[in-house]
């Protein structure tokens, strides 16, 4: 990642705690290179530790990097904007936002004429390299987007998307690792109830999950493309996902996933 430099998380918590540890394993960015804030110092000691620079000070760290990374909850949004925006300079600053629900245009309204605004939904698998992260940014930002494009692109797999979509990439991406990995544990008490132990009920399952998902990655093809290769006429596979269909089992995903959009797009505006 030659033509970044320096990078500012504006916001350490979970996702801005799993951007930084994402991009050091990959080799893109030592810790030294990037600036983690958070409102509490205690709660940066640990990343401190582990090499990265830390603050609480969001303008001070704003005015010490290029590319600066907005993680901070909906609700502390406006705040930070009007505390430490002004720091932001155009020509200068690419901010790329992962902040749920708030749009481009909430941004720039806090933001001096010609500051670069990218949206971007990653979710924690980045902190392993394997994140989903969708993009959007208007055509005058074309260049922070690509500069944006390859952050996320070293920590995983990236798709640019329109900006109304951000709200449903969400929920599927990013609230969605919940979801799969709720189906996991799910799988794994199965398991626990045909007589494995815990442990290796979740590896089983856990293991069985990935190598799914690099099947349709690898081959491309439809689920029930790959579906169709395992069950056979009368077989334990027909019956088992029969009587998952029989309990709800798509409709509950399906459920899941669109309530879950319906709230993204409201998180920012309910705070307003």
């Amino acid at each position: 990642m030659s033509a970044i430099s320096s990078l500012t998380i504006i916001g350490a918590g979970n996702i801005g705690t799993a951007i930084a540890r994402g991009l050091v394993k990959s080799g893109s960015l030592g810790a030294d290179k990037i600036t983690l804030t958070r409102r509490h110092a205690d709660k940066l000691q640990d990343l401190a530790t582990e090499g990265f620079a830390t603050t609480t000070n969001n303008a001070a760290a704003i005015a010490g990097s290029d590319l600066v990374v907005l993680a901070v909850e909906p609700g502390q949004l406006d705040d930070l904007l009007l505390s430490a925006g002004s720091e932001l300079e155009p020509g200068r600053h690419t901010v790329i936002s992962v902040v749920s629900g708030a749009t481009i245009a909430d941004m720039k309204r806090h933001l001096k004429d010609g500051v670069a605004v990218v949206r971007a939904m990653p979710n924690t698998a980045i902190a392993v390299g394997e994140s989903m992260t969708c993009l959007s940014a208007s055509e005058a930002d074309a260049a922070g987007l690509n500069l944006a494009d390859q952050v996320f692109q070293s920590v995983g797999v990236t798709l640019v998307i329109d900006e109304e979509q951000m709200g449903a990439a969400t929920a599927l991406c990013a609230c969605g690792t919940a979801f799969f990995l709720r189906a996991i544990r799910a799988a794994s008490q199965g398991g626990i109830e045909i007589g494995f132990h815990a442990r290796d009920a979740l590896a089983m399952a856990a293991q069985t999950a990935k190598g799914a998902s690099s099947l349709l990655l690898a081959r491309g093809l439809h689920p029930e493309r790959e579906i169709d290769r395992v069950t056979t006429p009368r077989g334990a596979t027909i019956s088992g996902l029969n009587e998952m269909e029989h309990q709800g089992f798509s409709s509950a995903m399906i459920r899941g996933i669109t309530t879950s959009a319906d709230k993204v797009d409201r998180l920012y505006k309910k705070d307003k």
